[in-house]
Parts: structure tokens; C-alpha cells; sequence
């Protein structure tokens, strides 16, 4: 039965659902993992986790389609990442199909936290891996813990589809040749002092600028940035140490062969913000959330789609990506996973 929750207004926080998955890496390889009532993690005071913050983490969602079904997307593609988080951090790889099972076990697992078609709401998914054997010296752990969680959330973004005020950082969020293209937990604990420092002086998020010349636009703290040029053109930066979002690429994906967009990956100069027409934020977490104002040490650049509403290209971007994911929309082959369907459970079935 489904939960009696004010599904409209949830908050974008944990709230502690039925059963999560857990899997062991111990003796040089993973067990077969179970879905568990206890959501405490009991672990050595010496962890690696603790100690070096060996770890990395994913994030996806799972939905309620319009005609009732019930969908994740792309989970394949997060545990992609996510094998590429291991290899960098040097965990043991959690295998993707392995990976792509657990998500789908542990959404059927809590179907009933799963918010309802329309009501703004979606189940957030948070696969992460952990060192969990005690190590004091420098090196990496002997065993490790992955886990799925689930959790009913809202808007990421209190505003929903207002625009946000951001500012452009001289903190850097990444090192050249360093770890900013993977999901390390270390890449995001480093940029909590520049949020909270952000939002204690007005703004949503910081906008990070490429760490060697501090001229070109990268990315936030938990989101990438795409631009619209006046003439409809999307334009995406490019840069080796951003997060290769699965929603950017989905996003890029959708304009291309669903709204005839032209695209373009590239190196963006901050002096170029004053070009553009509209600019937003894009990630699992919002899909995309419209700025209509960015702070560049004082100076204001105000974007032209303004601060009460997402701008044309950008809301026909996330209108028909949010479409795809909810079945009102026919998605490209492979993007979506049915949860409720056994075939889908057992053979992992793709649902277009």
C-alpha cells in the first residue's frame, strides 16, 4: 500500500524507507548482497572510509509513469560511472549488471515509497561504496561495502522552476589531472564551505572555473551548466575535470534528435555570459534549474530569460526529457527500466 505522505511537499532530504541493499567485498571478491531491514553501518573506527575517505557515490531516481508503471533511468549508465569511481579510487569494480539488478531489487523492494504520476515527487536512488577494514597506513582498505538507499524526495531547488541567483567562485572544485570526473564523496566534502558560503551571502550555488587559468566555465558544486546562445543553439563546456553528468548527455541526446537543436561542446569564457540567452543548472537531483542571475565579483550579468521563469529552449529541454522519464514520451531504446514487470526484474529488460 502506498505511503500516506504529502507527496506535493516533500523536502529534498533522508527520509528512512522499508529495506536497502548491501553487498560485502571480502577475500578478494563481492558476496551475492541482500536487501536488509537495519539502515545503521556498523564499521571499524579505523575504516578507510574514515580515516582517507576512500568512497564513492551515484544518484538516480525512479518514477511513476503516467500509465502506472514504475521506471528508473539509465542505471546502466550510473553504474558505468561508478566502475570508473572504483577504478580511479581503487575499490574493487561492483559489477554494472550487478549493479543494475541491485537498483531494480531495491526500488521493488520500497514500491510503496515510490511518489505518485504528477505529484512533483520522485524516489531518489543513492548507490555508494565504502573501505570498510580498518587501514592506518596509506593504502587502500582490504574490504569494502556497497550499499543502495532510497529515499522520497521534492524539488531539489525550493523554487522549483525559478530561476536561481549563482556566483563564480575563485575556489577551485577540481586539480588539473585530478579526480574532478569521477563521484569521489572527498570531491564534494570539498565544497561545502564555498556552498554554505554562498548561500549565506544570497546565492544557490557557485559556478567553478577551470582550475589552471580560472577563465573558462566548468561546472557547480552538484550540477553542470548549459548555455543557450540568442540564436537557440545549446552550448555545453568541455573540460577533462567535470563530472560527466548523465543528464547532460541525455539532455544533448534530447535536443538533438527530439527538438533539432544544435549543439555544441566546447570551452566557454566567462566573458561570454553576457552573450547568452538563458542558462541553467542540469543534474539528477533538479533535471534543470533555470539561473537568471550570475555575480562575477560584483559584477551583475543578468541573463535574458529573466528571474521568473525558465527560459523556451531550456523548458522544452526538460519538458521533453521529464516526459521521457514518466512515459509520455517515447524514450530512445535502453534508457529505461521497469521495475514492476518480472521480466524486466529477472532479465533486465529495456523498456523504450
Amino acid at each position: 500500500m502506498k505511503k500516506n505522505l504529502d507527496w506535493a511537499n516533500l523536502p529534498f532530504a533522508y527520509m528512512k524507507t522499508d529495506k536497502r541493499f548491501v553487498a560485502e567485498f571480502k577475500n578478494g571478491s563481492w558476496n551475492d548482497g541482500m536487501l536488509i531491514d537495519d539502515g545503521e553501518v556498523r564499521i571499524s573506527e579505523c575504516a578507510g572510509v574514515l580515516q582517507y575517505s576512500q568512497s564513492c557515490f551515484e544518484g538516480l531516481k525512479a518514477y511513476t509513469t503516467k500509465d502506472g508503471r514504475i521506471v528508473t533511468f539509465r542505471p546502466d549508465m550510473n553504474g558505468e560511472r561508478m566502475e570508473k569511481s572504483c577504478r580511479r579510487l581503487e575499490m574493487p569494480v561492483f559489477p554494472v549488471k550487478n549493479f543494475v539488478q541491485a537498483v531494480l531489487d531495491t526500488v521493488k523492494a520500497n514500491i510503496d515509497w515510490v511518489p505518485p504520476y504528477g505529484s512533483g515527487a520522485t524516489l531518489y536512488i543513492r548507490p555508494f561504496m565504502f573501505a570498510s577494514s580498518a587501514v592506518i597506513g596509506v593504502k587502500p582498505a582490504d574490504e569494502y561495502q556497497f550499499r543502495i538507499l532510497v529515499t522520497p524526495v521534492g524539488p531539489y531547488f525550493k523554487g522549483g522552476l525559478k530561476p536561481i541567483a549563482v556566483r563564480i567562485s575563485d575556489i577551485d572544485r577540481a586539480a588539473p589531472h585530478g579526480t574532478g570526473d569521477i563521484k569521489a564523496g572527498l570531491n564534494y566534502a570539498m565544497s561545502l564551505h564555498n556552498i554554505m558560503d554562498a548561500h549565506r551571502k544570497g546565492f544557490a550555488e557557485n559556478i567553478y572555473l577551470d582550475p589552471t587559468n580560472h577563465i573558462y566555465i566548468e561546472e557547480t558544486g552538484g550540477a553542470n551548466i548549459l548555455f543557450v546562445t540568442k540564436d537557440g543553439k545549446l552550448v555545453t563546456p568541455k573540460s577533462d575535470t567535470i563530472l560527466p553528468s548523465i543528464t547532460r548527455r541525455s539532455l544533448i541526446q534530447v535536443a538533438k534528435d527530439y527538438l533539432q537543436i544544435e549543439v555544441e561542446e566546447r570551452k566557454i569564457h566567462k566573458d561570454e555570459l553576457s552573450t547568452f540567452a538563458e542558462c541553467g543548472l542540469c543534474g539528477t537531483a533538479a533535471v534543470i534549474s533555470p539561473i537568471g542571475k550570475i555575480d562575477d565579483h560584483g559584477k551583475e550579468i543578468l541573463i535574458p530569460s529573466g528571474m521568473d521563469k525558465i527560459g523556451e529552449v531550456l523548458g522544452k529541454l526538460r519538458e521533453t526529457l521529464t516526459g521521457i522519464q514518466m512515459g509520455e514520451i517515447k524514450a530512445p531504446d535502453g534508457w529505461i527500466y521497469e521495475i514492476n514487470n518480472p521480466d524486466a526484474e529477472h532479465r533486465g529488460m529495456l523498456f523504450s
